[in-house]
């Protein structure tokens, strides 16, 4: 198992920019492919990105492609979203979580380990 620990979010104005870290412990993030998910209030989770162990690379959802960047730095074992362009649609509690399958997924159920999640707000 993984623990995830989140930090990075904040408040932000539209058009700005936030990164979020995600740090692992217990074991290496490389050997997890690695999910970002969000919840705005009254609304269900969805989500924002996934980058597969396997290969590294990503994909996101559509309300998000081309604004943000999951990275990996295996040195820091941290895992990190990079935010641009944000709008006030994006304001949620954001979450990092883990899954042992090699290939990227989207759905909640495939990850195991999940962070306490990180507050982003981004005002008008």
């Amino acid at each position: 198992q993984v623990q995830l620990v989140e930090s990075g979010g904040g408040l932000v104005q539209a058009g700005g920019s936030l990164r979020l870290s995600c740090a692992a412990s217990g074991h290496t993030f490389s050997s997890y492919t690695v999910g970002w998910f969000r919840q705005a209030p009254g609304k269900e989770r969805e989500f924002v990105g996934t980058s597969s162990r396997s290969t590294g690379s990503a994909y996101y959802a559509d309300s998000v492609k081309g604004r943000f960047t999951i990275s990996r730095d295996n040195a820091e074992n941290a895992v990190y979203l990079q935010m641009s362009t944000l709008k006030p649609e994006d304001t949620a509690v954001y979450y990092c979580a883990a899954s042992v399958r090699l290939g990227r997924s989207s759905s909640e159920t495939d990850y195991l380990y999940w962070g306490q999640g990180t507050q982003v707000t981004v005002s008008s």
